[in-house]
């Protein structure tokens, strides 16, 4: 197998890897917010959240839909602190509409990855789910692996150099 596929398949599985991502998001002032969320994604590589409507990355992301995610390798688990595998996301949100169809496929997903929790979530009126829609990507794996994602369904990763 070619250090490209290794990377492929690493890239394929790596999201499921951790429970919750990091966002990053910027207020209509310019004012711009790190925090985190618990997520499940699709198979076209849609991330969900499920979050207050309390909180200031939710603002934010009502006021300005677009959204940064990271994924990365737990500390405990990395071989080397300033090499941890990750994975980034440009993305654009979209909130979505309250006990459609795919919103309970959404919250039964949550559900089955979080537990009961998400039945009280689903009580409380400010909890709302966004659709993180992905744009482009970079995927780092060590020292001298890093992937630029490109292609319609963001599935092909192009070796970052020197010359790219």
């Amino acid at each position: 197998m070619s250090q490209i596929e290794k990377a492929q398949a690493e890239y394929e599985t790596f999201p499921q890897t951790v429970e919750s991502i990091i966002i990053g998001t910027v207020s209509t002032e310019g004012i711009p917010n790190a925090s985190y969320a618990p997520f499940v994604m699709d198979e076209a590589k849609n991330i969900y959240i499920y979050v207050s409507g309390l909180s200031t990355h939710t603002q934010n992301i009502h006021g300005n839909p677009h959204v940064s995610v990271l994924f990365i390798e737990d500390e405990s688990q990395c071989e080397q602190i300033f090499a941890r595998r990750r994975l980034s996301f440009d993305c654009t949100a979209t909130l979505m509409e309250r006990e459609t169809e795919v919103w309970k496929q959404i919250v039964a997903q949550f559900q089955a990855r979080f537990g009961e929790l998400i039945e009280v979530f689903r009580g409380l009126a400010d909890f709302r789910i966004f659709c993180l829609t992905p744009t482009a990507g970079r995927f780092v794996i060590g020292f001298g692996t890093a992937y630029k994602i490109r292609g319609e369904q963001l599935d092909k990763l192009v070796h970052l150099t020197g010359k790219n």
